[in-house]
């Protein structure tokens, strides 16, 4: 039989092990929703989600239309990403997700970083329509950081949301089915400042009829 001081010993390893695990296995992320975000709950996620916080803005013409941000757990390894637009008919978007894993580190909020006023010298094609994949473009001088020319479609559940061209930054390029404000899907893709973008107007058309006959179907 183990002496007294052997089983203390092993006692006392069983419980920093214990406590050594449960710190490791799971840590609290503050939590809010889209709708309300000014409430400080909190939410207990395992140690391989991590924290996530997000916020994004829509703007017309320098006034916030849409703003959305919501902080938790991350459902899946969490990826950081910011990026920002600026389209036709003075529409600009920003977007940034920011990713941590410890204790409560995403209490402070997200900003959306302003674009800066300062021209880069790009030009890119621009335009912006919520009725269909065309729209007549206008030379657009690009600003700050926003150095590549995008073409942009966004779906909705029911269609077609929005299609757009302009300048953006460089993590803007290539995203495909980025879900944004409201439910709202966005394909991306970066031009040259010449181009019209046939490529992804092409796979707009074949997206959009995918997404029709899904409608018709459910």
């Amino acid at each position: 039989m183990a002496s007294s001081p052997t089983r203390a010993c092993v006692i006392t390893t069983c419980i920093l092990t214990t406590f050594l695990f449960s710190t490791v296995e799971s840590y609290k992320c503050t939590e809010c929703s889209p709708l309300q975000c000014t409430s400080g709950l909190q939410a207990t996620c395992e140690a391989t989600q991590g924290c996530f916080h997000y916020k994004q803005e829509f703007n017309e013409s320098g006034k916030v239309q849409q703003s959305s941000q919501e902080k938790g757990c991350s459902s899946n390894t969490c990826t950081p990403l910011a990026f920002s637009a600026t389209l036709g008919n003075e529409r600009t978007f920003g977007y940034d997700l920011q990713c941590c894993s410890s204790e409560l580190c995403n209490q402070k909020d997200v900003f959306v970083s302003q674009k800066s006023p300062d021209p880069n010298g790009v030009k890119c094609p621009a335009c912006y329509s919520e009725e269909s994949v065309f729209c007549g473009t206008t030379d657009l001088p690009c600003t700050g950081r926003e150095t590549k020319c995008v073409e942009v479609v966004a779906t909705a559940f029911d269609g077609l949301a929005m299609y757009g061209m302009g300048c953006a930054t460089e993590n803007a390029c290539n995203l495909k089915g980025q879900q944004v404000l409201s439910g709202i899907k966005i394909w991306t893709r970066c031009i040259d400042p010449s181009s019209g973008g046939p490529a992804l107007l092409s796979a707009t058309s074949s997206m959009l009829s995918s997404l029709f006959l899904l409608k018709v179907f459910l």
